[in-house]
């Protein structure tokens, strides 16, 4: 079983580099965020991920109500796979609301009772960060998440005054709580410490 679940994450990782050329394109240049209002932030999201207006009101109203509006916005793709012990690895852009962007690579462990692999889109939200090096740094959260076709999950990652709010919906199946820390960096790197 544990062998198989390798096979699936090596699998998943070769496969994303290699999109199709109109995806490719399609990432480049995702739905742009016309302001950072509610409700311009529940169509790009819902666009970008994938899933209908109506499920993304509900999770970006959950945030709107704790936090406001966000600073910057985070649009990529990551994987992730646990068993007990996991992994996560992503990419994207950090988009700013002067519209100043930047590629972000995040990466991290976590630790809990938890199984599955999954690839997916990741919209998030970013609060109290005015430049992308005060994102750079180990971010820690509690990750309870149940993935599946279709389904969006979403969690908070928080250090001091910066908060994040990961949103995703892919394919695979994760279910399961864990605790662990998003790393987010300039660069890639395959270590996820």
């Amino acid at each position: 079983m544990r062998y198989s679940l390798y096979i699936y994450v090596f699998s998943l990782m070769l496969c994303l580099p290699m999109q199709p050329a109109g995806a490719q394109q399609a990432s480049k240049h995702p739905p742009s965020v016309e302001d950072f209002s509610e409700n311009s932030i529940v169509i790009a999201s819902a666009k970008y991920l994938g899933a209908t207006a109506e499920t993304m009101a509900k999770v970006v109203d959950h945030a709107f109500s704790r936090y406001g509006i966000p600073t910057a916005v985070i649009r990529g793709e990551e994987l992730s796979v646990s068993a007990m012990l996991g992994v996560r690895y992503g990419r994207g852009t950090l988009t700013f609301k002067d519209g100043r962007e930047e590629t972000i690579y995040w990466r991290g462990p976590s630790v809990g009772i938890d199984m599955g692999a999954t690839g997916s889109k990741s919209f998030a939200l970013v609060y109290n960060v005015d430049k992308p090096e005060d994102l750079y740094k180990r971010i820690p959260g509690i990750d309870g998440s149940l993935i599946a076709v279709g389904g969006v999950a979403f969690h908070y990652l928080r250090r001091g005054r910066t908060v994040v709010v990961p949103m995703r919906a892919g394919v695979g199946y994760q279910v399961g709580i864990s605790l662990g820390y998003v790393k987010f960096s300039p660069t890639k790197s395959w270590m996820p410490f």
